[in-house]
């Protein structure tokens, strides 16, 4: 890939953690690991300490806190004490200082935490601002499978995420892609701070992508496979500096790096969104 953007993050997100993975990653120029404290039944970043040690100093690494092995399952949190703590494994499982630490959806207990929503947010970013100030990881940022909830509880002064991560593609809805806009500009992000995940919308073989031709929102799509526009085009909603994208296997992840060679039309993409817009007025209508 040469370094330049855009650019593909590995995301282990139901990845077995094989090393033939990560080596034929490195061997694609991909270089970006991302995963998460809950990832593989809570054992991510062990099993990648363990299976692939050597090569995680090649890559830059970002994980996630946030959601926590209960009694009854994964349960969420904005607790600053287990945040911090959280962090805290995270570099001491890894054996190694995450680049990146993301507060992993924190809408799930913004609800929860009303009326005091916006102080548990507050208090959740700086914990991880502090994580940063004391060494424990590079960098922090915000992932949020839904961002809506979040605007209205986002406090402007308050500490500001390095990289905000949302869902990007075709699968996503207007509201979503005008929310993920909405809080770059409130944050002061560039595209490059904005990241994509789950461009195929958590599979690449439902029905849909039978059913649609994203080659359409392509300059000249005519050499990629409908799967390979898709993800080329989720670049472009929301416009995105890099996309976390799962697979098992190295030959689907060169085949996306590949895709990154097409040109796509903004112009479409523009018209498609203003399509989207209009379809969710109506709904809500």
């Amino acid at each position: 890939m040469r370094g330049a953007d855009p650019r593909v993050v590995l995301g282990l997100h139901r990845s077995r953690h094989e090393r033939r993975l990560l080596t034929g990653a490195l061997d694609l120029g991909v270089t970006a690991l991302d995963t998460s404290s809950n990832y593989l039944g809570f054992r991510s970043h062990q099993v990648l300490a363990r299976t692939a040690g050597d090569l995680l100093p090649r890559f830059t690494v970002s994980t996630k806190v946030g959601y926590f092995a209960g009694p009854d399952g994964a349960e969420h949190s904005l607790d600053p004490v287990r945040l911090r703590t959280a962090v805290e494994k995270a570099a001491e499982d890894l054996g190694r200082e995450p680049d990146l630490v993301f507060l992993h959806n924190p809408e799930h207990s913004l609800r929860e935490a009303a009326p005091r929503n916006q102080d548990a947010l507050v208090q959740a970013c700086a914990t991880l601002e502090a994580a940063v100030a004391k060494g424990l990881c590079a960098a922090w940022g915000v992932a949020s499978w839904n961002p809506l909830p979040l605007l209205s509880v986002i406090d402007p002064t308050g500490p500001r995420p390095a990289v905000l991560m949302v869902r990007a593609g075709l699968m996503v809805g207007a509201r979503t892609l005008d929310a993920a806009d909405a809080l770059t500009k409130v944050w002061g992000l560039e595209d490059a701070k904005l990241w994509g995940m789950s461009p195929f919308g958590g599979s690449t073989s439902t029905r849909v992508w039978d059913k649609i031709d994203p080659r359409v929102f392509l300059r000249d799509g005519s050499r990629l496979s409908r799967l390979q526009a898709a993800f080329r085009t989720a670049y472009h909603l929301p416009r995105v500096g890099c996309v976390a994208v799962g697979t098992d296997e190295p030959a689907h992840l060169s085949e996306l790096v590949e895709a990154l060679a097409g040109g796509v039309d903004e112009r479409t993409v523009a018209e498609y969104r203003s399509l989207l817009r209009g379809g969710s007025r109506a709904h809500s209508a």
